[in-house]
């Protein structure tokens, strides 16, 4: 998938899947995008479920133990209070794009937190 960027998502359950196409699309505006990556608890949740299919990529979920172990250079003490790591985003992204790197840092845009990663080597 030479140039897709993986976008970690956070969110607040509930999130309307309008508003989360419009934060992945204000990060990675025409660029494919390789699959949207969350926290567990979250991907089953209707508005990222839908939000993926529209655009045809996959969601791919972590626990927070496996997203806390992943450093970032955002991390939230209230995030990690209310979900037991201190990023979802940028720790989903980095996860999921299998020593990648960053290239968009978490950016919150309406209540949905993004960030981009490039898988490793690119």
């Amino acid at each position: 998938m030479t140039g897709a960027l993986v976008v970690g998502v956070g969110m607040r359950a509930g999130a309307d899947a309008g508003d989360i196409l419009d934060a992945v699309r204000a990060v990675a505006a025409e660029v494919e995008i390789a699959c949207l990556a969350t926290v567990d608890r979250r991907a089953e949740e209707p508005g990222l479920v839908a939000a993926a299919a529209e655009l045809g990529v996959p969601v791919v979920a972590f626990t927070p133990d496996e997203l806390a172990a992943v450093a970032v250079p955002n991390p939230s003490v209230r995030t990690a209070a209310a979900l037991g790591t201190p990023s979802v985003a940028e720790a989903a992204a980095l996860r999921a794009a299998t020593g990648g790197r960053l290239v968009v840092r978490k950016r919150v845009v309406g209540e949905i937190t993004v960030a981009t990663a490039v898988f490793g080597g690119r």
